[in-house]
């Protein structure tokens, strides 16, 4: 049977689609404003948590006097804290553990879905990349959920990816080489200081002292040993000699730029250079943890403050961060930023880097989470459509109209109806 021809370059075909017909309970909750905003906190930890030993330790053993207190929160009750403040402000909260359990993720948006999932999911099975893939479930499934959404946790947790990006788009950031093995040439055109890190590892993982080299043998030496402690690739850049600077930023639209941190290094031993390193960050055993100080705000110029959030601002919007991220950045001689990495989805312990920040510029730990929230209740899907009837315009070339021009006087219809 021959295509029945028409006059216009236009078939209009009504399709009769059989929809999954699951609502999405995110939007419901937004939309109904006299119904309690449930909010579910997801995370994962399934295995020891280290912190938890550190509630037994004396600190008068440790050999030298502790400036900050070395009984740093649990996870437990680091989450305990956000599920107490989003309730505070008036949100339904539940927290869940997924312990590297798939079911269990399943099970947040299959079962009473919430208007939001907090999502504070930073691995799964112990590995880091499957970060990304947390917040695409969460897509898949039509809910709403907070922080940032795949690309950018996939962007950013390959630093030298980020930093190509960077610098394609006029962000200032170190030179760098990308190795996949430990080798590089003498003649690697770039400047000492270097420093040398994991390109895929997070929370300054593989950072130490030894991480900032010289020369050429100094290099070669931690080459050797990174490689041997962690996968390639490993990022190889310049080091910026000058100040550290976090820059937290919240929001989407018209995003807040926080209050800057910067960090003092003054305590630090002479042979340690001024970094933060793994230790100074997490471990507070060490002493170099109680050596490292935060300022807030930081004590910078009114021109030197412009410049630095500039060049964080791009950088957050070039990665496709959302809702809050945290930008390190080092501000070398004539106030000249120079992004280190960009955080998206930041730790958000109470008083702790973002939190410091967003405490600083008038914001309680409780109020920041509940904007968070907000953010994401503003992506909320609607209901998914029901059973019904959606309209598709197909264009027709001119060669089959042409060729079906003499069926005119056989056919006529003015559209065809699949069931």
């Amino acid at each position: 049977m021959s295509v029945p021809s028409i006059a216009v370059a236009t078939y209009k075909v009504v399709l009769y689609i059989q929809l999954a017909g699951r609502r999405s309970g995110a939007g419901d909750g937004y939309l109904m404003t006299h119904k309690q905003t449930s909010v579910t906190v997801v995370y994962n930890h399934a295995e020891e948590d280290v912190y938890e030993k550190l509630q037994h330790v004396d600190p008068t053993l440790l050999g030298f006097e502790p400036e900050y207190d070395i009984h740093v929160p649990t996870v437990d009750e680091e989450y305990k804290a956000i599920v107490k403040a989003l309730r505070q402000r008036g949100f339904k909260v539940r927290v869940v553990n997924i312990k590297d359990d798939i079911r269990k993720l399943q099970g947040v948006v299959r079962r009473n879905p919430p208007d939001v999932v907090f999502n504070l999911v930073e691995h799964l099975r112990d590995d880091a990349e499957m970060e990304p893939a947390v917040a695409g479930f969460f897509d898949l499934h039509r809910t709403a959920y907070t922080g940032a959404p795949p690309f950018a946790l996939s962007l950013c947790h390959k630093k030298g990816l980020t930093k190509q990006v960077l610098q394609a788009n006029g962000v200032p950031t170190p030179r760098f080489r990308i190795l996949e093995r430990p080798k590089i040439p003498v003649r690697h055109g770039l400047r000492y200081p270097l420093i040398v890190k994991p390109s895929h590892a997070d929370a300054s993982m593989g950072v130490e002292a030894g991480s900032v080299v010289h020369n050429y043998d100094e290099l070669r030496k931690r080459l050797e040993t990174v490689f041997a402690e962690f996968d390639p690739p490993i990022l190889v850049e310049e080091f910026i000699e000058g100040r550290e600077l976090h820059v937290a930023i919240l929001g989407n639209d018209t995003p807040v730029l926080l209050p800057i941190i910067e960090f003092d290094f003054s305590d630090l031993p002479p042979e340690h250079p001024a970094i933060i390193s793994y230790d100074a960050k997490w471990n507070p055993l060490d002493e170099i943890y109680h050596r490292v100080h935060t300022v807030c705000p930081a004590k910078l110029s009114q021109r030197a403050v412009k410049k630095v959030e500039d060049v964080a601002l791009r950088a957050y919007r070039l990665t496709g961060c959302r809702d809050y991220a945290r930008l390190d950045i080092r501000l070398a001689k004539r106030n000249q930023p120079f992004v280190l990495e960009v955080n998206p989805n930041p730790d958000l312990t109470e008083g702790v880097s973002f939190m410091e920040s967003a405490e600083a510029g008038g914001y309680t730990f409780s109020e920041t989470l509940a904007k968070i929230v907000e953010f994401a209740l503003e992506r909320a899907p609607g209901p998914e459509p029901e059973l019904g009837q959606r309209e598709l315009e197909i264009h027709i070339p001119e060669s089959v109209q042409h060729q079906t021009a003499q069926a005119e006087t056989e056919h006529t219809a003015d559209e065809i109806r699949v069931t």
